[in-house]
């Protein structure tokens, strides 16, 4: 089971709105709710403050957080998007009724909730001015983490979280890493590509993201389509058996016809379709053409193509059965 609470407030009675974080929690439970091919994802539940009539209390939303880390879930998901506030004792995020910004839900208290949680997994995901206090104990700079809970927040705690054509710059981010930006080939999406994928996004003058986490390995948040078959990948060992080795090739695997010397010999099918994979990973970073430009070149010359860095990678992940 795998469970997610949303909460995106524009609406603050006593203080200035926000503009788009209610679409920011839309956009979010859209993302989470299924995986790429349309299989169920998370089960989300969505609480947004648009106005008076659709508000969403302190009462309301610190319940909703406590009763989702009750749940013994496969993972426990919690995003807001709302306004923030820093205070010496810790940091708060604040529901619709917020008359002073210590008058929000306590982030010290989500941590006691999430850490003491049953589910195997817990994320918490802030969109919000300050956030990136969460996961501190008061007055420490130190991150109090149980295992398997992570922390991703939009600014640090000194910094506040933008807007940019209604729009929060963090969840559009987040919304572009889980559709796909951040995913590995195998098409899994995680809490740690999702931080790098946002990290390179913003320069060192704007907010800067912080990331949180006390976990063996990382899950996959949502699944998208690879952009090779994992048959396909699976096969690098065996084309580059060993560490170094070179796949050679010569004209008989380039299928064009044309720009041939005369004499060359015609493409052989099995070939043109080695080299067909051997061009997808060529195009995903994981092999080069060694003295030739293109792989075009490396076919009709005769040339040899090897593994990138991240090609070697992932020839040790089949190796080990990993893939």
């Amino acid at each position: 089971m795998r469970i997610a609470l949303i909460v995106g407030i524009d609406y603050y009675k006593h203080g200035g709105s926000l503009f788009g974080c209610v679409n920011d929690a839309h956009s979010v439970k859209a993302a989470l709710e299924r995986h790429d091919g349309g299989s169920i994802n998370f089960d989300c539940k969505l609480l947004t403050g648009t106005n008076d009539n659709d508000s969403v209390n302190r009462n309301q939303l610190k319940d909703s957080i406590e009763e989702l880390f009750k749940q013994d879930a496969d993972v426990a998901l919690f995003y807001f998007a709302g306004h923030g506030h820093i205070e010496p004792s810790g940091g708060y995020i604040l529901a619709s009724d917020a008359e002073r910004g210590d008058g929000g839900v306590c982030l010290s208290d989500i941590l006691n909730y999430a850490n003491s949680s049953p589910a195997k997994n817990r994320l918490i995901i802030l969109d919000s001015c300050h956030s990136g206090i969460a996961g501190n104990r008061p007055s420490e700079d130190a991150a109090n983490l149980s295992e398997g809970l992570t922390v991703l927040t939009a600014s640090t705690k000194d910094q506040y979280a933008s807007e940019i054509n209604g729009r929060g710059v963090f969840t559009t981010l987040l919304i572009d890493a889980l559709n796909g930006s951040a995913a590995n080939l195998m098409g899994d999406v995680t809490p740690g590509s999702i931080y790098a994928h946002i990290d390179q996004s913003l320069g060192a003058w704007e907010q800067r993201p912080v990331f949180k986490t006390n976990v063996k390995q990382f899950i996959s948040l949502r699944k998208v389509s690879p952009p090779i078959s994992t048959n396909d990948l699976r096969r690098i060992l065996e084309f580059f058996p060993t560490a170094g080795y070179e796949y050679n090739l010569d004209p008989t695997y380039e299928p064009e016809t044309k720009g041939r010397d005369k004499g060359m010999p015609e493409p052989i099918k099995e070939h043109t379709q080695i080299f067909s994979i051997l061009q997808q990973y060529n195009r995903l970073n994981l092999l080069v053409p060694v003295g030739a430009e293109h792989m075009w070149n490396a076919a009709m010359e005769s040339k040899s193509c090897k593994l990138t860095a991240l090609g070697e990678h992932y020839r040790r992940l089949v190796e080990k059965n990993r893939i």
